[in-house]
């Protein structure tokens, strides 16, 4: 995360009361950019892997044309990032959820590149690069019409607002403000979260007027709270964050081969004909964000030996790990979120006594911890994975170690200055 957040200090109500106003503009524009984005990369997805294979005659899950489009979408983004202006902005592998406003020349090569790999079916989420684009939209406007709004609270606003109309809930941008808002001196943090929290519930208002999909998958409700989950959700939470934290330590030395290539067409190339090696082993569970994925998953879990399942797993690390390194534009959570589903769904299926649910939640909250290193977003999306509040008793118990493990850890994060000149698109 970012240590951008509302200025400190206790501002009056009035001022408070002032802020809503854009607050509320910047949440519906920003939920409305979403929306924008998902429609476009959701129709190119159908044309690239169901129109288009079908005119030809091509099965859907052929292998050779998994691997086949996804080289393809990795030249295609390379070429993007290599000579499009903009470069599609700052190496992914440098940058967290929320960063410095990024100016607006950039945006057209982001957009194309982030739509691209979403269709293109890139293991990486949208996160990251929405909430770039809304940032510096949000931030160009403010500049010009409330002038009075500092840039922080503007670049506040627009995370706040993106993270709320994504989840469709502002909760979770509640919880990830509140340890942004916590790290700044000075100041009540309901005054500092006030103008984030409108902005995020306009946002995820909008999404609801639009039909937000739900987020959770299906699984039994968790009807009978046992101890005996404390231990295993543990357990299954301290699993899931170690094969996590297998690709963190990973992720500097695959970033490092790919950038050591002579630009980023070749690097992203190389990266989406491995992508596309894995989804051929995988299969088409494998691909894209994984947010549908996940419920396909679950829904077939009963059908698949935990060897298949653990096949699943191993596969979608794998592919973030290679599409978050080579160049790749997109988030690490949803693929993490998948990753935690399939972990969970390994341990139910290897000990069916321990309750779905708790499973579930637990490699989710593993998964996501190391992945985003936020115990407040990691608690969000375990609970809102499973969709059932009565899981969240255990899982505040179960983060407490998992935390002991991962908090000296290795981020997924590469230093800005490791990056190579050549592949930041100079």
């Amino acid at each position: 995360m970012s240590s951008i957040a509302p200025a400190a200090g206790n501002p009056p109500a009035r001022k408070l009361a002032a802020l809503a106003v854009p607050a509320v503009l910047v949440g519906v524009g920003c939920a409305v950019t979403l929306i924008a984005l998902s429609t476009v990369a959701a129709r190119l997805q159908d044309l690239l892997w169901t129109v288009l294979p079908d005119s030809l005659g091509v099965a859907t899950d052929s292998r050779w044309w998994t691997f086949g489009m996804l080289t393809v979408v990795g030249a295609a983004v390379g070429l993007v990032v290599w000579k499009v202006p903009g470069h599609a902005g700052p190496d992914p592998a440098t940058t967290g959820l929320v960063s410095t406003p990024l100016p607006l020349s950039v945006l057209p090569s982001l957009t194309l590149a982030i739509v691209l790999g979403l269709a293109g079916g890139v293991s990486l989420g949208p996160e990251n690069p929405i909430i770039a684009i809304n940032t510096a939209l949000t931030v160009w406007v403010v500049a010009r019409v409330w002038r009075a709004v500092p840039v922080e609270v503007a670049v506040a606003l627009a995370a706040a607002a993106t993270i709320g109309a994504m989840f469709g809930t502002p909760v979770a941008a509640a919880l990830l403000f509140t340890e942004m808002a916590a790290a700044t001196t000075g100041g009540r943090v309901w005054d500092k979260l006030f103008a984030p929290l409108v902005a995020a519930a306009a946002g995820a208002l909008t999404m609801d007027a639009f039909g937000q999909p739900v987020f959770a998958v299906n699984v039994p409700p968790y009807a009978e709270p046992a101890l005996v989950d404390l231990l295993s959700g543990t357990v299954i939470a301290l699993a899931a964050a170690v094969l996590c934290l297998a690709a963190v330590y990973a992720f500097p030395i695959a970033h490092d081969l790919f950038h050591r290539l002579p630009n980023p067409l070749i690097a992203i190339t190389v990266g989406g004909a491995l992508l596309g090696v894995l989804g051929a082993i995988g299969g088409s569970v494998t691909l894209f964000k994984g947010l549908d994925e996940m419920k396909r998953l679950t829904d077939d879990a009963a059908d698949m030996s935990t060897g298949n399942l653990v096949l699943v797993t191993v596969v979608k690390l794998a592919a973030l790990l290679i599409a978050a390194s080579c160049g790749f534009r997109g988030g690490r959570i949803f693929p993490a979120v998948f990753i935690g589903v399939g972990a969970g769904l390994v341990a139910h299926s290897a000990v069916t006594t321990v309750p779905l649910a708790v499973a579930v939640a637990a490699g989710v909250l593993g998964s996501v911890l190391v992945v985003a290193r936020d115990g407040w977003l990691a608690l969000f999306m375990a609970t809102a994975t499973v969709g059932d509040i009565r899981i969240l008793p255990v899982l505040c118990i179960v983060v407490l170690p998992l935390w002991l493990l991962v908090a000296n850890r290795r981020e997924m994060l590469i230093a800005a200055p490791e990056v190579a000149p050549a592949n930041r698109g100079a």
